[in-house]
């Protein structure tokens, strides 16, 4: 490994550690300062954002880019002044460095308490969408962490001109000049090196497909924050209102097929399936969904497709739907706890006991009742933005808004208090 690789590495991780410190104790007012002036510059120079976007889009079919993938990557002024407004959004979420989480007085006097402070230094994995670039930035320095960002290959001249727009914004609001980095290499040898500074990078978040994660998961010597797989489940039960189900089978697989909180395989107790299959077949067909399923599955569906367990353990991105009829609601948890991924699943039903044993039974991230899977979103949960979506149960878990960007210490004020 060269080692001018070594060197830029630890390079960029110092100068985010210097600036982690500096970010702890920076007012609000500050970091919003530096949040406006970003997005008026990302305005701005929204025509040369543009320019180095098409850059990368004439390279992407190089690059074996889907149409769908290409369409993420593509920049327009539209895009960029969403981009902007979302900064915008990023200033007006309250600001969760200093928070009291709780205080106590102990009978020997000390006065305890529990307070919000930054993660420290993020080092930040992500492919193909040029906007997280921003997401990452902004929700970062409102939390008061340094965030290295590490972009994929084919948005990297997007990457370099958005980021050029931060960096101005820094120089004139006198945000430290090194809380917000790029990678500006798509020399793999860099992740590596970045992944094995443990003692500099407080958490690494990747976000992208499955190979990147399992990589980071595999060589990170400090804590990640992350989610392998989206297999998320819609179980209509017995006591399901049969439209309302056909309708969240629709939006939480069809609306966008490409996101992890879509669903991916359904379920349906066997005493409804004859008259939920009536309804929901059309929709399928029209919606072209391929349905591969069990045994029960293919006497309501004739155009289904056998299912083997692989497919139950799969994440198709993709209009393919895995299903099952099953006998009761047991068996509808045992089949999640075999193949489901803790990300999100939903239950529709009318019988209150059986949504609360869904709830209180399925270890996922997120657990619905008569609710679309699309709705695990930091968004839609109310946190304004996220910066991914983790299954993992330390230390964060669900959408990662400012809360899950920050740790917490505790503070104890005495009189001169020793311990007898």
């Amino acid at each position: 490994m060269s080692d001018d690789w070594k060197s830029y590495a630890l390079q960029l991780a110092n100068q985010a550690k210097v600036a982690s410190r500096q970010l702890a104790t920076l007012s609000s007012r500050a970091k919003h300062d530096w949040l406006k002036r970003s997005a008026e510059l990302l305005v701005a120079n929204s025509n040369e954002i543009c320019a180095a976007n098409q850059r990368d889009l004439d390279l992407a079919p190089s690059y074996g880019l889907s149409s769908a993938a290409i369409d993420r990557l593509k920049l327009t002024d539209s895009r960029v002044q969403a981009i902007a407004a979302a900064v915008e959004d990023v200033i007006a979420l309250p600001d969760p460095v200093g928070e009291l989480i709780d205080g106590y007085t102990r009978p020997n006097g000390l006065r305890i308490s529990r307070v919000r402070v930054p993660l420290g230094v993020v080092f930040f994995i992500y492919e193909s969408r040029p906007n997280v670039t921003i997401d990452a930035a902004a929700l970062c320095v409102k939390s008061g962490n340094a965030v290295i960002l590490r972009g994929g290959k084919e948005a990297l001249f997007s990457n370099q001109a958005l980021y050029n727009a931060l960096k101005q914004a820094s120089k004139e609001t006198g945000l430290p000049e090194t809380a917000v980095q790029l990678v500006e290499t798509t020399e793999r040898a860099v992740v590596g090196e970045l992944l094995g500074l443990g003692h500099l990078i407080d958490v690494t978040i990747p976000r992208g497909g499955k190979s990147l994660i399992e990589r980071v998961s595999v060589e990170a010597r400090m804590p990640v924050i992350k989610h392998l797989d989206g297999i998320c489940h819609v179980y209509v039960d017995k006591a399901a209102d049969i439209q309302m189900a056909v309708s969240i089978l629709k939006n939480s697989k069809c609306q966008r097929t490409g996101v992890c909180n879509a669903a991916e395989c359904l379920l349906v107790h066997k005493q409804i399936a004859p008259a939920f299959f009536d309804a929901a077949s059309s929709m399928l067909i029209t919606e072209s969904v391929e349905v591969r399923g069990c045994p029960r599955t293919l006497q309501f569906l004739p155009n289904a497709i056998p299912a083997t367990d692989a497919d139950y353990g799969t994440e198709y991105l993709d209009l393919i739907l895995s299903c099952k009829v099953v006998d009761n609601l047991s068996e509808a948890l045992d089949h999640i706890d075999q193949f489901g991924s803790k990300h999100t699943d939903t239950i529709v039903t009318n019988d209150y006991l059986a949504a609360e044993e869904f709830l209180a039974s399925v270890d996922s991230a997120a657990v619905m009742v008569n609710a679309s899977t699309r709705f695990n979103d930091g968004g839609e949960f109310g946190l304004g933005a996220e910066i991914g979506i983790s299954t993992d149960k330390f230390h964060a878990r669900g959408p990662c808004g400012l809360k899950e960007l920050t740790s917490y210490k505790w503070i104890v004020r005495g009189e001169g208090q020793v311990r007898g």
